[in-house]
């Protein structure tokens, strides 16, 4: 199961990307546009890894799946560790 966001993170788009702030820790966090991409995927948009890997894979044809799970993998470890996402469940 995939996390899900935090309910006391914001989201705020920008140009290149997105700003995540953590209301109650004050932690800010910058997301790329794929790390957008990703965080429009939690759920309840997908709730499983698979589900993303999918739909990433439809965007990104050229990247190869292995890849695109290690990314998300990577960027929702360093959400967890902020606080910015919840595991499921909770």
């Amino acid at each position: 199961m995939l996390p899900k966001p935090n309910p006391a993170v914001l989201f705020q788009a920008v140009p290149d990307g997105a700003i995540l702030l953590h209301t109650e820790q004050e932690i800010y966090f910058g997301l790329n546009s794929v790390g957008v991409e990703i965080w429009h995927l939690l759920p309840p948009v997908c709730m499983h890894m698979d589900d993303a890997c999918e739909q990433l894979a439809a965007r990104y044809p050229d990247v190869p799946r292995e890849t695109l799970r290690a990314d998300i993998e990577d960027l929702l470890g360093g959400l967890a560790e902020q606080g910015l996402v919840i595991p499921a469940g909770k």
